[in-house]
C-alpha cells in the first residue's frame, strides 16, 4: 500500500500565518511525549543532547506522537553523519543540529541528510521506518523533500559566522540557544543579559535578511514575546521535565506544612 510522509516543519511554518510555539520533550517517555503532542502546541522537540534518549526511545516517542496535529523535531547529541543517518532511518523528518559554529559544519549536516551524489547519507531505507519499509513511492528520489535541517547557533563563533551559515544551501533555518551562547560570552547562567539578547536579535535579523526563519529557546514568557516581536518565527517556551518539576514543587509548597511539636499518629 503506497504511503505519504508528513510535511516538514518548514512546510508548516510557510503555510501558517503566525509563529509556531513549542516545548521540549526531555523525559524519554513516550507517554509524556504523547501528552505533550496533544496539548495544542504547534511543535515538540525531542532532545537527545542533554536528555536520556537513545534510538529506541526516540522511535517510541515518534510513534506515540504520530497522528496528533503537532510537528516533531529531534535534536541529536552531535553533528555526526552516522548518528544523523540512524535518526533519519528511524523516520525523523526534522533535525535540529547542535553546536554548528561555521558554514563548513552546517554544510556537513546538510550533506548527512542527502543521498549521493548530493550528500553522503547511507542507503538503507528499504529496511527502515523512514520509507515505511519501501511503502513510500520513490522514497530515494524524493527523500530530500521530506527532511528539514535546522542548525543551532549557540556560540560567539556561530554568531560571527551566522550570515555564512544561513547562506548554506539546505539549511532551512537557525535556532538560537541563549544558554550556551551566554556561556561562550563569559556570562554563564545569564541568558537574559542584554549582550546575549542583543546577539540573539542580531541573528534573528540576519535570518530575516536571508529569507530564512529563526527560532529561539525562551522559557521566560516576556523574553519569548520580545523575541517574537523581533522577528522570531518559532519558539520553545517550556519543557516537560520543567513543567513537572515546578508543578510538583507548587503542590508541595501548598500542602506540605511544617508541624510544631511531636507528630501524633492515628491508627
Amino acid at each position: 500500500m503506497p504511503l505519504q510522509l508528513e510535511p516538514t516543519f518548514y512546510t508548516a511554518l510557510r503555510e501558517g500565518n503566525r509563529p509556531l510555539a513549542g516545548m521540549w520533550v526531555c523525559s524519554g517517555s513516550p507517554l509524556v511525549a504523547e501528552i505533550c503532542a496533544g496539548s495544542g502546541l504547534d511543535w515538540v522537540l525531542i532532545d537527545a543532547e542533554h536528555s536520556p534518549n537513545g534510538l529506541e526511545s526516540i522511535l517510541a516517542q515518534l510513534q506515540a506522537m504520530h497522528g496528533y496535529p503537532v510537528q516533531a523535531m529531534v535534536r541529536p547529541p552531535v553533528n555526526d553523519t552516522v548518528v544523523i543517518k540512524q535518526y533519519l532511518d528511524l523516520g525523523v523528518q526534522n533535525l535540529l543540529i547542535p553546536m554548528v559554529n561555521s558554514a563548513g559544519e552546517a554544510a556537513a549536516a546538510v550533506s548527512a541528510v542527502r543521498y549521493p551524489p548530493h550528500g553522503v547519507r547511507g542507503v538503507g531505507s528499504a529496511l527502515a521506518r523512514a520509507s515505511r519499509w519501501n511503502r513510500v513511492p520513490d522514497y530515494l528520489a524524493t527523500a530530500g523533500e521530506t527532511v528539514s535541517v535546522t542548525v543551532q547557533i549557540e556560540s560567539t563563533a556561530a554568531v560571527e559566522a551566522v550570515e555564512e551559515i544561513l547562506a548554506v544551501d539546505g539549511v532551512d533555518g537557525i535556532f538560537l540557544g541563549p544558554s550556551d551562547l551566554a556561556a561562550s560570552m563569559g556570562l554563564l547562567g545569564q541568558q537574559e543579559h542584554p549582550e546575549v539578547r542583543a546577539a540573539v536579535e542580531r541573528c534573528i535579523q540576519a535570518a530575516s535578511a536571508a529569507g530564512k526563519p529563526a527560532g529561539v529557546n525562551a522559557f521566560n514568557p516576556g523574553t519569548a514575546r520580545a523575541y517574537l516581536d523581533a522577528g522570531a518565527s518559532f519558539v520553545l517556551v517550556g519543557a516537560d521535565v520543567a513543567v513537572l518539576a515546578r508543578a510538583s514543587e507548587a503542590l508541595a509548597s501548598e500542602f506540605v506544612r511544617p508541624v510544631d511539636g511531636p507528630v501524633k499518629q492515628s491508627y
